[in-house]
Formats: C-alpha cells, sequence, structure tokens
C-alpha cells in the first residue's frame, strides 16, 4: 500500500509543478528483483486513488529484467533472484545492477 501511496505522492507532486485536470494514465516500471507484485500494486493503486485527480487512471505496468556483476567472471548476468547465483561460472559473488527500480516512467494527463 505504501507504494501506491508512493506514486500517488509522485502525481501530485506532478500537478503541482504543471496542473492539469486528470491522469488517464500512469505507466509504472517494475524492475523484476524489485519485491513488488504487479496485481497487488493495480489493487493498491486503485484504492488510494479513489477521490483523487488519478481516480480511474489506467495503470500500465512494464517489467525491467534483474540484471548482475559476477565477481567471479566479470560477466553481467541476467539475474531472476537477489542472492542467486552467477549463470556462467556458478560464482555467489554477483552485485545486483539493475531490475531493483519502481519507477513512474510516464504519465498521461489532459
Amino acid at each position: 500500500m505504501s507504494l501506491a501511496e508512493g506514486v500517488l505522492a509522485l502525481i501530485e507532486d506532478a500537478r503541482r509543478r504543471q496542473p492539469f485536470a486528470r491522469v488517464r494514465a500512469v505507466q509504472l516500471e517494475i524492475g523484476a528483483l524489485a519485491g513488488v507484485e504487479p496485481e497487488a500494486m493495480r489493487f493498491c493503486f486503485d484504492a488510494v486513488t479513489r477521490g483523487t485527480v488519478a481516480e480511474g487512471a489506467r495503470l500500465e505496468i512494464r517489467g525491467a529484467p534483474g540484471q548482475g556483476s559476477c565477481m567471479g567472471c566479470g560477466a553481467v548476468v541476467e539475474m531472476r533472484e537477489l542472492y542467486g547465483d552467477c549463470p556462467r561460472c556458478g560464482s555467489a559473488q554477483v552485485q545486483v545492477t539493475g531490475g531493483t527500480e519502481l519507477r513512474v516512467s510516464e504519465l498521461e494527463v489532459d
């Protein structure tokens, strides 16, 4: 719920900077390693936007792959879990470099 409230806060900040009547669509980018369930985000977004400028807005969710850098072999690899081993060399020393983000990438407003 707090993540959806954070998205609403970003929308309200955007409205203060550049006034608009309502939000038609919100595009979110959710990384594979962010620990955010898209359907839960949809449910919470609908709940927190009731009675706001974003009520009824279409929530579009785009996934972003997890990525890491292996300290063992130096490869940049796709990651499916935060603490996974390197798929190339099996090393457990993989530093996450992408896929943990949750960001509003676009707002469609009137």
